[in-house]
């Protein structure tokens, strides 16, 4: 029993779950900035400010080793922690 699980786990993830881990984690970071740009900072008035979120902790119903792929791949960037930064732009995917 102990053999395929041993087997399951030495495979690299699929190409399918790399690019739905890499979706969720761009919809986090999108979720985290867009919240962080909206709080009211100093006043009423305010028009709010960039958010200075660029790394964060990726979902975690994937597994460690698909975000260490994504790094090996140069999607994302492990900048210590538990954290990941997005190489890519949000707004277009050819970057």
């Amino acid at each position: 029993m102990t053999e395929p699980d041993a087997a399951a786990s030495s495979e690299s993830p699929s190409n399918e779950e790399i690019k739905r881990a890499l979706k969720a984690y761009k919809k986090r970071l999108r979720l985290t900035r867009l919240d962080d740009e909206s709080r009211l900072g100093y006043g009423g008035m305010t028009s709010g400010s960039k958010s200075g979120i660029t790394a964060i902790t990726p979902p975690n119903q994937y597994p460690a080793a698909i975000w260490k792929e994504l790094a090996n791949r140069g999607k994302l960037k492990y900048v210590g922690q538990g954290l990941y930064e997005l190489l890519v732009c949000l707004s277009c995917q050819v970057c």
